[in-house]
């Protein structure tokens, strides 16, 4: 019966997959573009990849749409089918649950694809007071709950008597983002774990260790900028005592009005991003659906340009990402070229 089942459900996604059709339409064989969604901080990327690909291969171009990694991977799990996105941007890995949701709507086969390297980096203004910070004194200043308590911080002084006594604006990310994620596990969760008491509680209580460590204050010091990193950039760049967090390339694209803040002594860099020195540094994915790769024709092409884009040389570099080690982009392009599904035992 079970056999029976997934035959019919099978058939049925195929069909769906293989229907032709006029322009527009729901049906992947009506849909002649690759359509991708996700991480705002790969989405510059992945837009300049796409029109790269767009202009080689004569076809039209991809649509990029920068929804934030949490909220494309919503979209990617969806289901099968032209209604739903071909690839997932993301600025964190794909969580365990995510992979379970898409497996439960149909998404039986992902390719992940680690496509470069970015930092979550903190910056100010040029005209900046030349912050110095840590991730405890990040998490201070913007847990909800520092150890337990109410944050009740309303100037940096009151967060380490070494910074500056201005108040507490931090311009970051929304919720749906990797960045906030990042932001969460690299930065917060650092400073959160350097009380012995709190540390304790990832063995005692999961869930409040979680929620102490990863919760951000709503009470106006963090401001969700949403999914505009450039947003986010003309904030800080107007108001020399604001702080913004964002993806390495958009403190990159704006030296003249930008100043990277250290975190615990190292600044944000392409040097200290690549070795990982920087604490904010991370890895940048895109999630391929296997099963659209025959109905959308141009998908295949468009991640193949990935692995021409991601080198020394290459697109992306010179749109500010960092590039992956040899050894990675070799594994990566491997991936492609087998169109390797995700072992979902490596997932947490």
């Amino acid at each position: 019966m079970r056999t029976t089942k997934t035959f019919i459900f099978a058939a049925v996604s195929l069909a769906a997959l293989s229907a032709c059709g006029g322009s527009g339409g729901s049906s992947a064989g009506s849909r002649d573009f690759v359509r991708a969604v996700g991480s705002s901080t790969v989405y510059p990327f992945a837009t300049a990849v796409a029109e790269g690909y767009a202009k080689a291969a004569g076809v039209k171009s991809p649509v990029i749409e920068s929804t934030g990694t949490g909220a494309g991977m919503k979209l990617f799990c969806a289901g099968v089918g032209a209604q739903h996105p071909d690839i997932e941007d993301a600025s964190r890995r794909m969580k365990k649950s995510e992979y379970e949701e898409c497996q439960k709507n149909g998404v039986k086969e992902i390719v992940e694809i680690q496509v470069g390297i970015d930092g979550i980096a903190f910056a100010e203004s040029k005209s900046g007071p030349g912050f110095q910070l840590t991730p405890t004194d990040i998490y201070k200043a913007l847990a909800a709950n520092p150890f337990g308590k109410p944050n009740t911080a309303k100037t940096w002084k009151d967060v380490n008597p070494s910074l500056p006594a201005e108040p507490i604006l931090v311009y970051g990310p929304p919720s749906t983002s990797g960045t906030r994620d990042a932001l969460k596990e690299l930065i917060l969760e650092a400073g959160c774990k350097t009380d012995a008491a709190t540390k304790a509680l990832k063995d005692s209580d999961k869930n409040k260790y979680e929620a102490v460590c990863h919760d951000i204050r709503e009470d106006g010091p963090y401001v969700d900028a949403g999914e505009n990193d450039n947003l986010i950039v003309q904030k800080i760049s107007q108001n020399p005592k604001a702080v913004g967090i964002f993806g390495y390339s958009f403190l990159e694209e704006n030296p003249d009005s930008l100043k990277g803040i250290p975190m615990s002594g190292v600044t944000p860099t392409y040097a200290t991003i690549s070795d990982y020195s920087y604490p904010g540094a991370r890895p940048l994915y895109i999630y391929v659906k296997k099963q659209h790769l025959a109905p959308i024709k141009s998908l295949q092409g468009y991640v193949a340009e990935w692995v021409k884009s991601w080198g020394p040389d290459g697109l992306a570099q010179k749109k500010g990402m960092v590039i992956s080690p040899d050894d990675v982009r070799k594994k990566s392009a491997d991936i492609v070229a087998n169109m390797t599904p995700l072992d979902p035992a490596e997932l947490k």
